[in-house]
Formats: C-alpha cells, structure tokens, sequence
C-alpha cells in the first residue's frame, strides 16, 4: 500500500482544515517545499497537493507551489482542488503533477472529466470521490449532490478509471480513524479499483488495516503533522512493505 502524505495550501502555506470548514484552518508550515522534502528524506515517493485556494475560486491557483516541489523534489506528485478546464489540467501537468484529481468537475462537468480520461489516459487521473452520508460532495465540499457514491465510482469505472481517492468527510481532520466500512464495501462492489483512503487517519496501526482490505494507497495529513505517526514509522513501514 502506498503511503501518501497531504499538504494542504491556502495563500502558499501549508495547511489543515477539519471536515473541509475553511474556518477550522490550522497553518502548519509558511514553506511547503520543506515540508516535502522532509517527506523525501524519510524515503516517501508519493504526495498529494491539494490547492485550497484553488477549490474555493474554481481554477488552479498554486501552481507555483507545485512547479517549485515537482523541480526541487524527486515525489510523485497527485495535484488537486480547482481544476475545471482543459488549460487548468494543463498548467497542472505543465507544472510537474504526475497525476490530477478531479473532483466536483466528475460531478458537475463529466464530459469535460471524460474529455481527460480519453486525453490524458486513466493512470494520469484520479476520480475525487469526496462523501458525505454516502452523497458525493462538491466544491471543496461546501456543496453536497444527490449523486451515491458507490454507483458514481462504478459509472467512471466503465470509463476504465481506476484511481479512486475516497475521503469520507465527516472523518476528515478529526482523528478518529477512517472508514474501514466504508472501504470495505467500496472494494467488495467494484473491480480492480485501486482504492485511496482518506480522511480520518489517527493511527499508525490503522495502516495495515486499511492495506489489509485492499486500500492500494492511503493519504495521511493532520495524523503527521500532529505528531500522531511519525515519519520515522512511515519509513520503517514502507522499508518493509516494499
């Protein structure tokens, strides 16, 4: 299971918010970059960036952010938040992103989320499946559909996605563990899904279980930067697992 931390940015800094609440913003570091190349140095490949910014304003805001990890870094790099059109995707990949994640535009624009499929191929886009009570959300979560999660996935899935980030929202921030269940019954109803957990990591001992039922990788953010796991635990773990 690939292990994959968050930084989360707001006005260029790194961040945390809880349940998604912008008001609940916690600034965890004024430099990004240094959060991501302590990352490095503790043998994690993988990150995801999410511009916070850009979820509010609908278009990508710090890709400068980006550009300056995927150049001073050698992390594998997933970018989201605020990516609506075919040009923000563009500056994304231009920018250093591996892969993007697309949210609400799945929800609110799925031509245009289909148009990146064909364009770009599955293994460069990942479906945003954000949840609240099994409803997607969108737009940074301030708004919820009347979409279920489970047929949404499966519907992208005759797509051929198969990069499935699942945050169940009422879990985020708060540390109190993620949703096995959840996962679980994601993983049972669908095939070849290569499930991203997320949300609600409190634990080092819930990693394994999560790669347990499946989870092909796991996001985990306010848990490091509390000092809830340490990166130490997460390079001995990916020691092992690899």
């Amino acid at each position: 299971m690939r292990i994959i931390p968050a930084i989360d940015i707001i006005d260029g800094k790194c961040v945390r918010l809880s349940k998604g609440d912008y008001d609940t913003k916690k600034i965890y570091n004024e430099n990004p970059l240094e959060v991501a190349k302590e990352f490095e140095d503790h043998g994690i490949q993988h990150l995801h960036l999410v511009d916070l910014d850009g979820a509010k304003s609908k278009h990508i805001v710090n890709h400068k952010v980006l550009e300056q990890i995927a150049t001073k870094t050698s992390l594998k790099i997933d970018f989201g938040g605020g990516l609506k059109t075919n040009e923000d995707l563009k500056i994304a990949f231009e920018s250093g992103a591996n892969q993007i994640t697309g949210g609400s535009v799945a929800v609110k624009n799925p031509d245009t989320f289909s148009s990146w499929i064909q364009k770009y191929g599955p293994d460069k886009i990942i479906l945003g499946a954000d949840a609240n009570n099994e409803k997607i959300a969108v737009s940074g979560w301030q708004e919820e559909s009347d979409k279920e999660l489970i047929p949404f996935v499966q519907q992208y899935q005759k797509q051929d996605i198969s990069y499935v980030i699942c945050t169940d929202i009422s879990k985020d921030g708060m540390l109190q563990g993620p949703s096995f269940d959840l996962y679980t019954r994601i993983l049972s109803e669908t095939e070849n899904l290569k499930l991203i957990a997320s949300g609600g990591i409190s634990a080092f001992d819930e990693l394994p279980r999560l790669a347990e039922i499946g989870c092909e990788g796991t996001i985990i953010g306010k848990a490091i930067y509390e000092n809830r796991i340490s990166l130490k635990q997460l390079e001995t773990y990916i020691l092992q697992t690899s």
